[in-house]
């Protein structure tokens, strides 16, 4: 009779990154090492006791703020700010995060995205809308992870080396009323600013244009730092990395032409205010 496997006791941790737990062991040892309690280094970041615990246990990310604050409490030389981007894509959907990683090393990056503003130049309010209408429906806290997430990722518009970033947007993504009127508004309003950039180029798809590469299907040509070109695409929380060179440049002929029959980029300014206007 063949032996029963047994079950190891679950510390209820397990549905957790890995990157959270090895976070929180660091901290713990630096705490050790400076000889604080878990109730001293809280009151030391101005954090609660059971904010530390979680962060310590593994159970909940720490922000930037806690990591500012604990490299300076603790005196951990850095350590803890090294792994703070790798804590914060963690908060990313499971699909996402290998693109994510990627994306980070861009010189350049050019997205088609037909129906919502593409979430590098998301507003907290419109991301906020996007993740409560998830469905299924998402954890309030997972729900602020993905959004804290989505924000951090923004650092890419304003990170030095200069990332060239270039946006297309289908006109619908405008004229769709996600959230409140107000909410809308803001997020038409941060499109115009963030396209003042000066490495940031947005241009709209007119619903009228009539055929275009587009209508497959959003996709990103991102070029890295080692001028690796790579492809992206997603689909109903299904994100592909596409790196076969041919399928890539397909993708990158593509979007040439989809930058040549949208709007240019004070035509779209235009447009854009003026859906704003019309809220």
């Amino acid at each position: 009779m063949a032996a029963r496997q047994q079950k190891k006791p679950s510390n209820g941790n397990d549905d957790k990154p890995a990157i959270w737990a090895g976070y929180g062991k660091l901290v713990r040892l630096f705490r050790d090492k400076a000889g604080l309690t878990q109730q001293a280094l809280a009151e030391a970041v101005g954090y609660s006791y059971e904010q530390v615990a979680s962060i310590e246990q593994g159970r909940r990310p720490a922000k930037a703020a806690f990591t500012e604050a604990a490299e300076r409490a603790l005196g951990a030389g850095g350590v803890l700010a090294t792994l703070q981007d790798e804590v914060e894509r963690a908060k990313l959907p499971t699909f996402f995060q290998d693109f994510a990683l990627i994306e980070t090393e861009a010189v350049s990056r050019f997205s088609y995205d037909p129906l919502l503003v593409p979430g590098l130049l998301q507003t907290e309010a419109y991301a906020r809308e996007l993740f409560a209408g998830h469905c299924p429906q998402l954890g309030e806290e997972t729900a602020e992870q993905h959004v804290e997430a989505r924000l951090n990722r923004q650092k890419l518009l304003t990170r030095t080396p200069v990332v060239e970033l270039s946006f297309v947007i289908g006109e619908a993504a405008l004229r769709n009323p996600l959230g409140s009127t107000e909410v809308m508004r803001e997020q038409l309003l941060h499109l115009t600013q963030q396209g003042r950039l000066r490495n940031v180029e947005v241009q709209v798809m007119p619903t009228v244009r009539g055929f275009h590469p587009g209508l497959n299907g959003p996709m990103v040509v991102l070029e890295s730092l080692e001028h690796r070109q790579v492809g992206y695409i997603e689909s109903q929380e299904t994100g592909v990395v596409i790196t076969e060179p041919a399928r890539v440049s397909a993708f990158g002929l593509g979007y040439g032409k989809l930058r040549s029959q949208a709007l240019n980029v004070e035509e779209s300014a235009r447009l854009i205010e003026n859906a704003a206007g019309e809220l």
